[in-house]
């Protein structure tokens, strides 16, 4: 009987992907579509299925000639355009929540292996997800994530328990590199390991052991190393994530690879794991060994460096906060510390008596009803995104080339492509450091920004209400408004070939919308 209604009790793991999926798919404020770059993506994946061809010059821009696109992200916008061709945006946000409760679920389970305080292990969890969020969007990284994870574990695996996987690594990297440009940190991490390795051969700590770890490390590597080889572009694309990161005005200018801003709500989650971090490793007893390190250094980096990799911090981190944490409650005699011992005892035999994955089952069955139904539908949000505005466009069917912000770029390659090319949109790395230097020459109103207006012959401009641009369009009288809400404005310039657009539209007021402060 009780290995009967062990099916029925839900584990730890089972809850936190449970409560985790189920909070991105209902609570408000979890928009996984809060970033248009999910458009490009799907758009680009169509392509792809439509074609049988991966394209390397871009297609989604007027600028000419094209410029060379290295879509590092290929498999990832095929299999992006296959579910959205299932249920639209629905099934893509769908997707994304369930990954990002997988990389959760599968955290604490690896978490667990380390004999780790059930409770402890729960809270750290749920830290690192509220830390993670700032990177909760429906694209490839995503995937990355879970891939960093897998990969972490395996390393692990031989290095703590000699649990010899690394064959496993050669066929993940042949899906990694295809999918995400973050692969290149699955050579980052086998490195370290590999370092670390040599660093107790050189010590005289069990050399022989630590020359046969180095030598299936060694093998490992080189068989990576040429599976990643194995993708649209051969071993240029080795070179990209470094080109891309030694671009000092791109990793200066773009939001989210700029270091976090501590002074912001959403950083405030890092600010404490962070301090969290400097706390256990000053009380743990437990010295650092190399490889942790190297690992807490090398992310830590990464995560101040840019905002973007404070998920990959979370990952590697928590299994080593885990392991000291573990540390200081054995050794500590308080009453907390007895006192979560036993309930952590409890839960513990509860959740090692748990089998199966009803609950995960039942909660993705129950969210597939909903779509099927009709009751789950997800959209970009008309109140941040410039829905009703392009819509506007495709009726009006304008002529020439536009200006538009990188973010309305990402949403008229979603909403408007084929129909309008774009001056710019999330591929920055395709459009490379002078083009952006031109955008924001233009937005900022700096010395010389008509002179970019007129060397691309831009004939009308789709851009932010409330920007400097569009309250310097509105006085301009050589440039007319069309249209306005409190997302977008629409102007055109007072040309012969816009006479007709201007004089349908004379009339129409700019919508300014103050910030609240």
């Amino acid at each position: 009987m009780r290995n009967k209604l062990s099916f029925f009790i839900p584990s730890i793991g089972n809850i936190v992907f449970v409560v985790f999926f189920l909070t991105l798919l209902v609570k408000p404020g979890f928009n996984l579509l809060g970033d248009c770059d999910t458009g490009f993506h799907i758009r680009t994946g169509e392509y792809i299925l439509e074609n049988f061809s991966i394209p390397k010059f871009d297609i989604f821009s007027y600028s000419t000639p094209a410029s060379p696109w290295m879509n590092h992200e290929w498999l990832s916008n095929v299999i992006m355009a296959f579910l959205h061709r299932t249920h639209g945006l629905t099934w893509v946000v769908v997707f994304f929540a369930f990954l990002i409760s997988l990389t959760f679920f599968l955290l604490i389970k690896i978490i667990q292996q380390y004999k780790v305080n059930i409770i402890f292990a729960t809270v750290m969890v749920l830290l690192v997800y509220l830390t993670s969020r700032i990177h909760f969007f429906a694209r490839p990284h995503i995937l990355s994530w879970i891939f960093v994870l897998i990969w972490y574990h395996l390393l692990n695996s031989f290095w703590y328990n000699d649990k010899n996987y690394l064959y496993l690594l050669p066929p993940i990297m042949l899906l990694w590199v295809n999918l995400h440009g973050s692969f290149i940190l699955g050579f980052v991490l086998i490195s370290i390991y590999l370092f670390g390795n040599i660093i107790r051969i050189l010590r005289g700590v069990e050399k022989q052991l630590y020359i046969r770890k180095v030598k299936l490390l060694g093998l490992a590597t080189v068989a990576t190393l040429l599976v990643s080889l194995i993708n649209p572009y051969s071993y240029h694309i080795l070179l990209y994530p470094f080109k891309y990161v030694s671009d000092k005005f791109i990793m200066d200018h773009i939001n989210e690879l700029v270091s976090p801003n501590f002074h912001d709500v959403s950083t405030m989650a890092f600010e404490f794991l962070l301090l969290l971090t400097m706390a256990i490793f000053f009380f743990s007893r437990d010295r650092l060994h190399f490889i942790e390190l190297i690992l807490t250094l090398f992310f830590t980096h990464m995560a101040l460096y840019s905002a973007r990799y404070i998920p990959l911090f979370c990952i590697i981190i928590a299994p080593i906060l885990a392991r000291h944490g573990e540390s200081i409650l054995t050794e500590s005699g308080g009453r907390l510390a007895s006192f979560l011992k036993k309930r952590a005892n409890n839960i513990g035999a509860t959740d090692a008596a748990a089998r199966g994955y009803l609950w995960i089952i039942l909660a993705v069955v129950i969210v597939a009803m909903g779509v099927k139904s009709g009751a789950l539908k997800y959209g970009f949000d008309e109140k941040t995104k410039p829905v009703a505005a392009v819509e506007f466009l495709k009726r009006e069917n304008l002529k020439g080339n536009m200006f538009n912000s990188d973010e309305f770029g990402d949403y008229i390659i979603y909403s408007a492509y084929p129909q309008y090319k774009v001056f710019i949109d999330g591929r920055v790395d395709t459009y490379g450091a002078e083009r952006l230097k031109e955008f924001y020459k233009v937005i900022y109103l700096e010395p010389g920004w008509e002179k970019v207006i007129e060397k691309y012959d831009i004939k009308w401009s789709i851009f932010d209400t409330n920007s400097i641009l569009s309250r310097c369009l509105m006085e301009k009288k050589d440039w007319q408004l069309i249209y306005s809400d409190k997302v977008a404005s629409i102007f055109v310039r007072k040309i012969p070939e816009n006479q007709d657009i201007v004089n349908k539209y004379q009339n129409v007021e700019l919508v300014i919308v103050e910030d609240k402060k």
